[in-house]
């Protein structure tokens, strides 16, 4: 299965009602998108049609979380019939914004996916999904940080490796999606300051030269589950149900990790 394939296909079994995508390039994955949304890429070149209420940032990601309101597109306005009819929530306006599904595909250096990963996750639920991309090189000229190949990952599949050291409460699952996978991350937990703590930390231990040396299970996708496994998982109603009651994190969530449990790439 595509990576386009897969994101319909987690817009579908999510059943999300917000989506925030970085790296927006020609649109193709915000096309997908049904409900209100926040794009954002510095030199997006959309050539696809669009069928979603969208705010289209030209902003690096790191200085769109730098702005005062952010999701403030999320919220809508203040009359609540207007928002319902556009697909938020009645009260919107005076609710903190909530990313249901987001979708990092920006700049392609493990460090910059790390800050947009603690960026996003500052704006999400328990429920909330969060997808990165290109997580699984086919080779260690993919992988490069100097970009000298047509097909290009860079080196963001240390994201893996490292959510599992420093966030072990989060559930991570690699996805064998063509051409070069995909890490879904559930259990997002916006008091952590974990990794915003630690960040200088562990650049400096995972920032190396050229060539990278990526592990054989990430070439080989050892760990990597089908896509249509994790599309045709029992947990995802569940899930939904539970999100949509505003179930808390206490009650919500350890029932979906034990769910997850034969899913994950950090086990």
């Amino acid at each position: 299965m595509k990576r386009h394939e897969f994101l319909r296909g987690l817009h579908r079994v999510s059943a999300n009602r917000t989506y925030l995508e970085i790296g927006v390039n020609d649109g193709r994955s915000l096309a997908l998108s049904r409900v209100p949304s926040v794009a954002v890429d510095p030199a997006f070149k959309v050539v696809a049609e669009l069928r979603c209420d969208v705010h289209l940032a030209r902003a690096t990601s790191d200085d769109f979380f730098a702005r005062a309101d952010p999701l403030g597109h999320l919220r809508g306005g203040r009359n609540p019939v207007r928002n319902l009819r556009r697909g938020r929530h009645p009260l919107g306006h005076w609710r903190r914004p909530v990313l249901d599904l987001a979708f990092i595909d920006g700049m392609h250096l493990f460090e910059y996916a790390l800050r947009d990963f603690i960026n996003i996750e500052r704006h999400t639920g328990w429920g909330s999904v969060v997808v990165l991309d290109d997580m699984l090189p086919r080779s260690a000229d993919e992988a490069a940080r100097d970009r000298h190949t047509t097909a290009w990952t860079g080196d963001v599949y240390k994201l893996t490796g490292i959510l599992a050291r420093y966030r072990p409460d989060l559930v991570t699952v690699l996805v064998d999606t063509r051409p070069t996978g995909q890490l879904v991350v559930f259990g997002a937990d916006r008091r952590s300051t974990v990794l915003a703590d630690r960040y200088d930390e562990i650049v400096a231990e995972h920032l190396v030269p050229d060539p990278q040396k990526v592990p054989d299970a990430v070439v080989e996708r050892a760990a990597a589950v089908s896509p249509e496994t994790l599309l045709g998982a029992g947990f995802w109603r569940p899930l939904v149900r539970a999100r949509d009651r505003g179930l808390s994190r206490v009650r919500g969530w350890e029932p979906l990790r034990a769910a997850l449990a034969g899913f994950s790439s950090g086990r």
